[in-house]
């Protein structure tokens, strides 16, 4: 307990860092229990926001160096062990393409997202000035919420760990078990997650030997925006459709013919999670293309060029 107070500054920076490179370690609790520390007086609150800052924005450099020279394939590999590896890349790609670099600020706030949001930043050319200062701003305003909630609810805490050392032990253990029902609740979703999206694959040799023979298939190219943006090429012939607008155009996807999905997220996990929505229209010739688009293109198979979309 007296190494923690003496060196509080120091463990808050590691704390940070570790949530903001990916660990997962909630900062939260953390930046709280800062603020509470500050609120009577066994912590220099400057110091620890300084040291919360540094780390948030140390953590966000590094991928935003990591994104700037390896692109998607940091982001492959960040939702590949992410606990939610479905929803990782899709949601940050969603909000990243409406708010820019702006997108920091929130991503902040929402476990995950600040871990993918600055290799976005890399991938997409954002300037590293401006990167350093809506990282910095991210930073300040993220651990000031925390830690200012902490402050007010200080005196509070105090008043209660003065009537029983008892209880800094038990919200200790309490932290710790929350945290280990975290993780492990979000590994078990995982696991049911990739369990559930089994979905029989056709192999990339398989549909390049159809494409050579001439074989009526459709080919549907489910990447985000980002996703194209980063790689502008597609396998020939491909049907562009996003998953989102799935329920409004599979009409448009014939019934009569093999289909072929494919995607750059890990697992194929957004090509499998369409070909089971579109089973369940109706539409059961489907299979997710085995190594997504990355696969097909590192191989050097044929792609052709993304057409340009049309100006209003």
């Amino acid at each position: 307990m007296m190494f923690a107070l003496r060196h509080g500054e120091l463990l808050i920076f590691l704390y940070v860092f570790a949530d903001q490179i990916g660990i997962p370690v909630p900062a939260v609790p953390g930046l709280l229990a800062v603020g509470a520390l500050a609120a009577v007086g066994k912590i220099n609150v400057a110091l620890a926001l300084v040291a919360s800052v540094g780390a948030s924005l140390l953590a966000d450099l590094i991928w935003y160096g990591l994104g700037r020279r390896r692109g998607h394939q940091v982001l492959r590999l960040m939702c590949r062990i992410s606990l939610e590896p479905d929803s990782c890349m899709r949601r940050t790609e969603d909000v990243f393409i409406r708010y820019g670099v702006r997108s920091l600020i929130v991503a902040k706030f929402v476990p995950g997202l600040s871990t993918v949001a600055p290799p976005l930043a890399g991938m997409t050319g954002v300037r590293l000035p401006r990167f350093i200062a809506y990282s910095v701003a991210a930073g300040f305003l993220w651990a000031a919420t925390w830690g200012g909630l902490g402050y007010v609810t200080g005196e509070a805490v105090q008043r209660v760990t003065d009537e029983s050392a008892r209880v800094g032990r038990i919200l200790a253990a309490l932290v710790a078990a929350g945290l280990v029902i975290y993780v492990g609740g979000k590994w078990m979703q995982r696991r049911r997650f990739l369990r559930n999206l089994r979905v029989a694959q056709i192999s990339q040799d398989d549909v390049k030997r159809a494409l050579d023979a001439g074989e009526s298939i459709v080919i549907v190219d489910l990447r985000s925006p980002l996703d194209v943006a980063t790689v502008p090429f597609m396998i020939p012939g491909s049907l562009r459709i996003a998953p989102d607008d799935l329920e409004r155009r599979h009409q448009n996807i014939p019934r009569d013919r093999d289909i072929v999905l494919y995607c750059s997220c890990p697992s194929e996990a957004t090509s499998a999670r369409v070909a089971l929505t579109l089973r369940r229209r109706g539409v059961t010739r489907v299979r997710p293309l085995e190594g997504g688009f990355p696969a097909w293109h590192t191989r050097g198979l044929p792609v052709e060029a993304v057409p340009a979309a049309p100006r209003p």
